[in-house]
């Protein structure tokens, strides 16, 4: 594939925690939170890598009226909402139409929360070093969404790390991340998944296996 830079998420993964390593990032008492789904593949590699423990951050995108992989905001962990004004108002999206979206959801975070976790409690991230994995970032709204909710809960020091962004938006994130960590910066970037060889969708089943791997 044109442009493809990582064989698969648990390639992509491994490259990322040995980066990671190499920086010396999250290895004292760090945990490794991944962004369902893909995330958490890549997560469970850097966790290998690193030897941390991991869990899930739970995130969804709002998508813009009549295209839903066009992000114009997310709901983090904790229900709140980050919006892209600019972009919302640019793509028609108006206060109505996006109090229903974040709406459903969140409720769709919370009902994640249950398929993945279970009764197994979330680890504790407070006065933690957090490095938040997903598969690649383009408009980096869930991964803001999660940044800000751990800084409301107190974890000491957070960390994006993804194989693949936008430069652009990389250095946005460095405004919600203490460190940002990206493999590949591509001037010319369409999607995350034009960087993989292999990008199959990752199901809610793959998702609950990987979590349940000691």
């Amino acid at each position: 594939m044109p442009g493809a830079r990582f064989a698969d998420r648990a390639a992509a993964g491994r490259a990322l925690g040995e980066e990671l390593q190499r920086r010396g990032i999250g290895a004292d008492g760090g945990i490794v939170l991944g962004i369902p789904r893909g995330g958490v593949v890549t997560a469970a590699e850097v966790a290998g890598v690193l030897g941390l423990p991991f869990d899930v951050a739970l995130a969804r995108k709002v998508g813009a009226p009549g295209n839903r992989e066009l992000a114009v905001g997310a709901v983090g962990p904790d229900g709140t909402a980050v919006i892209d004004e600019v972009l919302a108002r640019r793509v028609g999206a108006t206060e109505p139409w996006l109090a229903q979206a974040v709406d459903v959801e969140r409720r769709e975070v919370t009902d994640r929360e249950q398929r993945f976790r279970g009764d197994r409690p979330p680890l504790d991230v407070a006065g933690r070093v957090v490095v938040v994995v997903d598969d690649g970032v383009a408009t980096g709204s869930t991964a803001t969404a999660v940044g800000r909710w751990l800084s409301g809960v107190g974890a000491s020091r957070r960390v994006l790390a993804v194989p693949v962004a936008p430069p652009q938006t990389a250095d946005q994130m460095a405004a919600t991340y203490d460190d940002v960590v990206v493999l590949a910066t591509p001037a010319h970037f369409f999607a995350v998944g034009e960087f993989y060889v292999d990008f199959r969708q990752v199901t809610d089943d793959e998702v609950r296996e990987v979590l349940a791997t000691p």
